[in-house]
Protein backbone atom coordinates (compact mmCIF):
# COMPACT_ATOMS: atom_id res chain seq x y z
CA UNK A 1 0.00 0.00 0.00
CA UNK A 2 1.30 3.46 -0.93
CA UNK A 3 0.85 5.77 2.10
CA UNK A 4 1.04 9.57 2.41
CA UNK A 5 0.07 11.80 5.32
CA UNK A 6 -0.87 15.39 6.13
CA UNK A 7 -1.37 17.25 9.39
CA UNK A 8 -4.54 19.33 9.48
CA UNK A 9 -4.86 21.95 12.26
CA UNK A 10 -8.47 21.07 13.14
CA UNK A 11 -10.09 18.16 15.01
CA UNK A 12 -10.89 14.84 13.29
CA UNK A 13 -14.64 15.57 13.43
CA UNK A 14 -14.24 18.49 11.03
CA UNK A 15 -12.05 16.52 8.65
CA UNK A 16 -14.46 13.58 8.71
CA UNK A 17 -17.36 15.94 7.95
CA UNK A 18 -15.78 16.56 4.54
CA UNK A 19 -15.35 12.83 3.94
CA UNK A 20 -18.96 12.29 5.02
CA UNK A 21 -20.23 14.74 2.38
CA UNK A 22 -20.10 12.66 -0.78
CA UNK A 23 -20.92 15.66 -2.93
CA UNK A 24 -17.47 17.06 -2.06
CA UNK A 25 -15.65 13.92 -3.29
CA UNK A 26 -14.60 15.39 -6.65
CA UNK A 27 -13.38 18.53 -4.86
CA UNK A 28 -10.56 16.72 -3.10
CA UNK A 29 -10.01 13.43 -4.99
CA UNK A 30 -7.54 14.07 -7.79
CA UNK A 31 -8.89 12.58 -11.01
CA UNK A 32 -12.53 12.41 -9.93
CA UNK A 33 -14.72 14.69 -11.98
CA UNK A 34 -18.48 14.93 -12.05
CA UNK A 35 -20.54 13.53 -9.16
CA UNK A 36 -23.78 12.10 -10.56
CA UNK A 37 -25.30 10.68 -7.38
CA UNK A 38 -24.48 10.00 -3.73
CA UNK A 39 -26.36 7.27 -1.92
CA UNK A 40 -28.54 8.73 0.84
CA UNK A 41 -26.86 6.62 3.51
CA UNK A 42 -23.29 7.71 2.59
CA UNK A 43 -20.80 6.99 4.24
CA UNK A 44 -22.27 3.80 5.69
CA UNK A 45 -20.76 0.47 4.61
CA UNK A 46 -22.00 -0.45 1.15
CA UNK A 47 -23.01 3.07 0.16
CA UNK A 48 -21.67 4.48 -3.09
CA UNK A 49 -20.73 7.67 -4.87
CA UNK A 50 -21.49 7.58 -8.59
CA UNK A 51 -18.84 9.70 -10.29
CA UNK A 52 -16.84 10.22 -13.44
CA UNK A 53 -13.08 9.76 -13.57
CA UNK A 54 -10.73 11.53 -15.97
CA UNK A 55 -10.94 14.58 -18.21
CA UNK A 56 -13.88 15.23 -20.49
CA UNK A 57 -14.54 13.91 -23.14
CA UNK A 58 -12.53 10.84 -22.11
CA UNK A 59 -14.14 10.56 -18.67
CA UNK A 60 -15.48 7.21 -17.52
CA UNK A 61 -18.57 6.76 -15.36
CA UNK A 62 -17.92 4.61 -12.31
CA UNK A 63 -18.47 4.30 -8.55
CA UNK A 64 -16.62 4.32 -5.24
CA UNK A 65 -18.08 2.29 -2.37
CA UNK A 66 -17.55 2.30 1.38
CA UNK A 67 -15.93 -0.92 2.64
CA UNK A 68 -15.34 0.12 6.26
CA UNK A 69 -16.09 3.20 8.33
CA UNK A 70 -15.53 4.41 11.88
CA UNK A 71 -16.96 7.88 12.34
CA UNK A 72 -14.24 10.51 12.84
CA UNK A 73 -11.50 7.84 12.58
CA UNK A 74 -11.55 5.79 9.39
CA UNK A 75 -12.99 5.60 5.89
CA UNK A 76 -12.04 2.74 3.58
CA UNK A 77 -13.21 2.78 -0.01
CA UNK A 78 -13.14 0.60 -3.06
CA UNK A 79 -12.62 3.12 -5.84
CA UNK A 80 -13.29 1.99 -9.36
CA UNK A 81 -11.56 3.48 -12.41
CA UNK A 82 -12.58 0.80 -14.85
CA UNK A 83 -11.17 -0.21 -17.34
CA UNK A 84 -7.91 0.88 -15.70
CA UNK A 85 -8.49 -0.83 -12.38
CA UNK A 86 -9.89 -0.92 -8.88
CA UNK A 87 -8.13 0.52 -5.84
CA UNK A 88 -8.51 0.14 -2.08
CA UNK A 89 -8.19 3.53 -0.37
CA UNK A 90 -7.90 3.85 3.39
CA UNK A 91 -8.13 7.24 5.14
CA UNK A 92 -7.21 7.23 8.82
CA UNK A 93 -7.75 10.24 11.10
CA UNK A 94 -5.70 10.44 14.30
CA UNK A 95 -6.05 13.34 16.75
CA UNK A 96 -2.77 14.98 17.72
CA UNK A 97 -1.81 16.65 20.99
CA UNK A 98 -2.38 20.17 19.57
CA UNK A 99 -6.05 19.65 18.66
CA UNK A 100 -5.29 18.88 15.03
CA UNK A 101 -5.52 15.72 12.99
CA UNK A 102 -2.95 13.52 11.33
CA UNK A 103 -4.58 12.23 8.15
CA UNK A 104 -3.06 9.18 6.52
CA UNK A 105 -4.11 8.03 3.07
CA UNK A 106 -3.11 4.61 1.81
CA UNK A 107 -3.91 3.27 -1.63
CA UNK A 108 -3.39 -0.12 -3.19
CA UNK A 109 -4.28 -1.01 -6.76
CA UNK A 110 -6.21 -4.27 -6.45
CA UNK A 111 -7.43 -5.29 -9.90
CA UNK A 112 -7.05 -4.27 -13.51
CA UNK A 113 -4.10 -3.37 -15.73
CA UNK A 114 -2.68 -0.72 -13.39
CA UNK A 115 -2.32 -3.27 -10.58
CA UNK A 116 0.28 -5.06 -12.73
CA UNK A 117 2.68 -2.11 -12.55
CA UNK A 118 5.69 -2.65 -10.27
CA UNK A 119 5.33 -1.13 -6.78
CA UNK A 120 7.94 1.61 -7.39
CA UNK A 121 6.05 2.77 -10.49
CA UNK A 122 2.74 2.72 -8.62
CA UNK A 123 4.33 4.76 -5.84
CA UNK A 124 5.74 7.30 -8.28
CA UNK A 125 2.23 7.90 -9.61
CA UNK A 126 0.07 7.49 -6.49
CA UNK A 127 2.16 9.31 -3.86
CA UNK A 128 2.12 12.76 -5.55
CA UNK A 129 -1.54 12.37 -6.54
CA UNK A 130 -2.59 11.42 -3.02
CA UNK A 131 -0.41 14.12 -1.44
CA UNK A 132 -2.34 16.66 -3.52
CA UNK A 133 -5.65 14.99 -2.56
CA UNK A 134 -4.79 15.42 1.14
CA UNK A 135 -3.84 19.07 0.56
CA UNK A 136 -7.25 19.65 -1.03
CA UNK A 137 -9.02 17.76 1.76
CA UNK A 138 -7.20 19.87 4.36
CA UNK A 139 -8.07 23.15 2.61
CA UNK A 140 -11.75 22.26 2.41
CA UNK A 141 -11.89 21.06 6.01
CA UNK A 142 -10.08 24.10 7.42
CA UNK A 143 -11.99 26.72 5.41
CA UNK A 144 -15.43 25.11 5.45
Amino acid sequence: MIVVSQRVPIPPERVFAVLADGWLYASWVVGAAHIRQVDSHWPQVGSRIHHSVGPWPLSVKDVSAVVEVEENKLLELEARMWPMGVAKIRLTLTPDSDGGTDVEMGEKLMRGPLSLLPAPVQGAVLAPRNTEALRRLADIAVHR
